[in-house]
C-alpha cells in the first residue's frame, strides 16, 4: 500500500507521527467508452456553454449556483482566507464509547501506521483504547474539507473512519410511520422464530459477489473467442398473500437449509422465491381444508 497522507496523532501533550493508507478499495469491473465501430477511446472537451469555446484547466473557477441561476465565481484567493487548518494533526477532541457512533455516520475507513519515532505512544494509545472500551473523536483537515472522525482499533491498528457532520445525515421523513398498523402477536412471535433460526456468527467470507464473478466471466469468454451463455435469472419471490404462512414457511426453508449445510449460503433472492414458493403451496393446502369444514358444517 501507499501512503496517502502524513500527520502527526496529537493526544494531549502527546504527538504520534502517523502515514494514513486507504483501508478499502472497490472490486468493480470499469469500463471504458469507446466507440462501437473501431473500439476508440471517446474523450470530452471542455466547452464554455455561453461562447462555444473549449477552455483549458487554468482557466476554469468553482462557481456556486444561487436559487435563480445565478452564478458566483469563487477564485483560489477567496478559498485562500477559509478557516481551514493547514497543520497535519489529527486532534483528539475526546473519548466516548464504541455503541454510542451510529455506523449511518460513518463515511471512509483509512489506516494509520506509526512512524519509526512514533511506535511506543501509538501502540501505548491503542492498548489503552482497548483496555478502555473507547474510541477517540478526531478532527482532521484533508483535500480541502475538514472532516470529524473517530479512531478505533482493529486487528492491532488504529483504523481513522471519516464520519459525515450532523446536517449531512437525512432524516426518514416516511408516510408509512405514521400509519396505524396492527401487528398480531402470533405474527411477531413466528417472525422472531425466523430470526432465530436463521441467526449465525457472521463470517465475510461465506458470501461473494456473483454479479462481478459473472461479469468477469463473459469478458473472459469474449477474449477466448468462447460463446457467451447468458446465466439463467434466479426466480423472483411473489409478495405473500398471507403473512403468517409466509412466515411459517419461511422458518421451515431455514431450518431446512441449516440441516442440510451448516454454512452454505443461498443468494437472498433465491431463498426468498423458496421461502415464496412454499408460503404459496401452504396457502392452498390450507384453502381446501376449510372449504371441507365449511361443506360438513353445512
Amino acid at each position: 500500500m501507499r501512503s496517502i497522507w502524513k500527520g502527526a496523532i496529537s493526544f494531549g501533550l502527546v504527538t504520534i507521527p502517523v502515514k494514513l493508507y486507504s483501508a478499502t478499495e472497490q472490486k468493480d469491473v470499469t469500463f471504458h467508452q469507446v466507440h462501437r465501430e473501431d473500439a476508440g477511446r471517446i474523450k470530452y472537451k471542455r466547452v464554455c456553454t455561453v461562447d462555444g469555446e473549449e477552455v483549458s484547466y487554468a482557466d476554469i473557477a468553482k462557481g456556486y449556483e444561487l436559487p435563480g441561476g445565478e452564478i458566483v465565481v469563487l477564485t483560489d484567493e477567496d478559498f485562500a482566507d477559509l478557516p481551514l487548518s493547514t497543520s497535519r494533526r489529527i486532534d483528539v477532541l475526546q473519548f466516548t464509547p464504541a455503541d454510542q457512533l451510529d455506523p449511518i455516520m460513518f463515511n471512509k475507513s483509512y489506516y494509520l501506521e506509526p512512524e519509526t519515532t512514533g511506535v511506543k505512544p501509538y501502540i501505548l494509545l491503542r492498548d489503552a483504547l482497548e483496555r478502555t472500551g473507547q474510541v477517540a473523536i478526531v478532527k482532521i483537515a484533508m483535500r480541502q474539507r475538514e472532516s470529524l472522525a473517530a479512531l478505533r482499533v482493529r486487528d492491532g491498528v488504529f483504523v481513522l473512519e471519516t464520519m459525515l457532520w450532523p446536517d449531512e445525515v437525512r432524516e426518514p421523513g416516511f408516510e408509512f410511520k405514521d400509519e396505524d398498523v396492527e401487528v398480531r402477536p402470533q405474527e411477531l412471535q413466528m417472525a422472531e422464530s425466523l430470526i432465530q433460526t436463521m441467526a449465525g456468527e457472521f463470517d465475510p467470507a461465506d458470501y461473494h459477489d456473483a454479479y462481478r464473478e459473472a461479469l468477469q466471466q463473459v469478458i473472459e469468454a469474449k477474449v477466448a473467442g468462447k460463446e457467451i451463455v447468458r446465466p439463467e435469472a434466479p426466480e423472483e419471490a411473489k409478495p405473500a398473500v398471507d403473512l403468517m404462512a409466509a412466515l411459517r414457511a419461511s422458518v421451515d426453508a431455514a431450518k431446512k437449509e441449516r440441516e442440510g449445510a451448516p454454512r452454505a449460503r443461498k443468494p437472498a433472492a433465491k431463498a426468498g422465491a423458496e421461502a415464496g414458493a412454499a408460503a404459496e403451496k401452504a396457502e392452498k393446502a390450507e384453502k381446501p381444508e376449510k372449504k371441507r369444514r365449511t361443506r360438513k358444517t353445512a
